[in-house]
């Protein structure tokens, strides 16, 4: 996979206790997200790493091989499916995974941190927190699904069996379908993780309401004691 820009870093306070890794959708960067950190009502003493990596720029076949901030290729889409290549998925997960190491060597062990993600990067926030070895802090799935269910199947690990999960899709979704949400979300379930499911009035975006329900949540993760 060709290199990218690096990340985005945003510490909320001094001495962070808990880190988020952001990944951001199809088309965009790191900077997409970096905006819903006023939003997210987090008190000015709640000390949060946030890391917004940038995906690597590569040809998208979906869009006639236009090169474009891609997390994996998409080689074909319908309103509830999609045909992917697992071979970038797996690359980016490998990605995620060291900047988890990265958190580790900084002091910010595997159960305090977070992974997040939005659409195509929701994607890799599912798969590299259901396949993790180590226990992490929780996972945030925003309008996306489960690129490959034969990867989830095969390499899920017990380790973050009870690894808390923040979902959510918008009801009038014309990109990824709500049915594709709901569909990970059962497959979730399925694997007896513990996940917190939310709709909102929206397309293919996140909304006010939702990034305060996001701040809630990370909330509690930073109050977690593992």
């Amino acid at each position: 996979m060709p290199a990218a820009k690096p990340p985005i870093e945003i510490e909320t306070a001094t001495n962070p206790t808990l880190s988020v890794i952001w990944l951001h959708g199809l088309g965009a960067d790191g900077n997409d997200f970096v905006p819903i950190i006023p939003e997210l009502g987090l008190s000015k003493d709640t000390a949060i790493r946030f890391i917004f990596p940038n995906a690597p720029v590569i040809p998208v076949s979906i869009n006639g091989g236009y090169r474009m901030p891609a997390w994996y290729d998409i080689l074909t889409l319908d309103s509830n499916s999609r045909v992917i290549d697992e071979a970038g998925i797996i690359a980016s997960r490998n990605v995620v995974r060291a900047l988890i190491t990265q958190e580790n060597a900084r002091g910010i062990p595997s159960e305090r941190i977070v992974i997040a993600g939005f659409s195509q990067g929701g994607a890799i926030a599912y798969t590299t927190g259901l396949t993790h070895p180590l226990k992490l802090a929780g996972i945030i799935a925003l309008s996306t699904y489960i690129p490959s269910a034969t990867l989830i199947k095969t390499e899920f690990d017990a380790a973050n069996q009870n690894t808390p999960i923040f979902a959510a899709h918008g009801r009038q979704d014309d990109v990824v379908s709500l049915s594709m949400g709901e569909s990970a979300r059962d497959s979730v379930q399925a694997l007896g993780c513990p996940i917190t499911w939310h709709t909102y009035h929206m397309a293919h975006s996140v909304n006010l309401e939702e990034i305060k329900a996001i701040g809630k949540w990370l909330v509690k993760r930073v109050n977690e004691r593992n």
